[in-house]
């Protein structure tokens, strides 16, 4: 690090994906940032940290690399240390602590990590969820479910994000394949799959709830209902996340349940982008991550409702006093409708050209914030399966939900324009 800087400085951990966001946010209120990598190389699968955002960065891979990480943030004086997207959440956790900071703590680390324990966490404290097993091979998961005689059942990795090797499985067979692809591949992480967690499927409406915490005292950022579509494969993918009111319901219950999982999952300072389903007894976890969205947008949130997380993150970590004031215990209010879209495509093969014009009649709509277009030339397209394979990621808010259908069903008309396959 070159020079002394006067200004606060904040730690930020594996700050991939919408973690980028969070350098400008806490610039916006006079704090520096350096970077953690908990990984010995970048992980290829995420959005990399841009790192021309960052006074410095250390890397800190392993436990030998601990103590000496943390004798170099000493030196800094920080006043912050936090995660940027999910891989960062347990060194985050660790060195928070190790430097007497703001903290979750690192006694239930894997609990807000590790989907199994996640769960099993929940159950001890009585809260409703999934009932489930850890299965080492794909013959454990499927004596499981014939065992409990109850389908579908939903096959996953243990620790993963964005959909990847999900999947619903109808009998027997269709477990063992889940369960077999879940072992043989390695997680968005980059790192391979020994386990499969294998659960009863949660039946009904998933929603998004998104929050930000200082010292237990929680603010609801935003909570979105998930719309689902069928692709022509035969495939359940997310379509639309839709903003709710605050005052209609299901966010009331919504809000209620996750204040409790929460506190089971000591997710005390910090954000939370939990994902929970509202199942015929009640409210049921899918997951929580103790980090920002990963469809978050400054810009995009502002518009809608007011905040948006990655200044919410900043606020409490640089200035807890301020944000116990402005928004301890309390919940967004929606100022306008508002979606992100991600589409479907059946396309299958190698881009080699994003046509501009296509991309522009989309972005010129009149409800659309923000066109994200995952995909460059020489990348592969192919048939979506799930957010990973969704090729364009679109914000769209305006003041009538009828404008943001007309919107959307214009989307449908150009969205395969926008890819050109060589």
């Amino acid at each position: 690090m070159t020079g002394v800087s006067h200004q606060p400085t904040a730690v930020i951990v594996d700050g991939y994906s919408t973690g980028n966001f969070l350098p400008a946010a806490f610039a916006r209120i006079g704090v520096r940032v350096v970077h953690v990598r908990s990984s010995a190389e970048l992980m290829a699968s995420m959005v990399a940290p841009e790192m021309a955002d960052y006074d410095a960065e250390f890397v800190c891979p392993d436990a030998e690399a601990f103590d000496r990480t943390c004798a170099q943030l000493a030196e800094l004086n920080p006043v912050a240390v936090l995660t940027g997207q999910e891989p960062g959440v347990p060194l985050a956790d660790a060195l928070s602590e190790r430097l007497g900071l703001a903290t979750n703590g690192s006694a239930l680390s894997r609990a807000r990590r590790d989907k199994y324990t996640m769960i099993e966490t929940l159950r001890t404290a009585g809260i409703h969820c999934a009932d489930q097993i850890l299965a080492r091979s794909a013959a454990e998961a499927v004596a499981w479910a014939e065992e409990r005689g109850e389908y579908p059942v939903v096959v996953k990795p243990l620790s993963s994000a964005s959909s990847d090797c999900v999947s619903v499985c109808r009998d027997a067979g269709e477990v063992a394949a889940g369960a077999a692809a879940v072992l043989a591949a390695v997680d968005i992480f980059d790192r391979p799959n020994t386990e499969v967690l294998v659960q009863s499927f949660l039946s009904g409406t998933e929603y998004i709830v998104d929050t930000v915490a200082v010292a237990g005292r929680r603010y609801v950022c935003g909570v979105w209902a998930y719309d689902k579509t069928t692709t022509a494969a035969g495939k359940r993918t997310y379509d639309r996340d839709i903003l709710l009111d605050s005052a209609e319901s299901p966010v009331p219950e919504l809000v209620a349940y996750l204040d409790t999982v929460l506190a089971a999952l000591g997710i005390v300072h910090g954000p939370a982008h939990a994902e929970v389903i509202i199942t015929p007894d009640g409210p049921a976890l899918v997951e929580i991550g103790a980090r920002l969205n990963g469809n978050m947008n400054p810009g995009f949130h502002d518009a809608c409702l007011g905040a948006n997380q990655a200044d919410l993150i900043a606020l409490a970590y640089a200035r807890p006093d301020e944000f116990l004031e402005r928004y301890a215990d309390r919940v967004y209010t929606r100022r306008q409708p508002a979606i992100v879209h991600s589409t479907t495509t059946d396309l299958d093969g190698i881009v080699s050209e994003v046509d501009q014009a296509a991309v522009a009649a989309i972005s010129e709509l009149p409800s659309v914030h923000l066109v994200g277009v995952k995909l460059a030339p020489g990348n592969r397209i192919r048939p979506t399966e799930d957010l990973l394979t969704s090729p364009l990621r679109i914000f769209m808010t305006a003041p009538d939900p009828v404008e943001l259908d007309l919107d959307y069903k214009t989307i449908q008309t150009l969205k395969d324009q926008v890819y050109r396959i060589g």
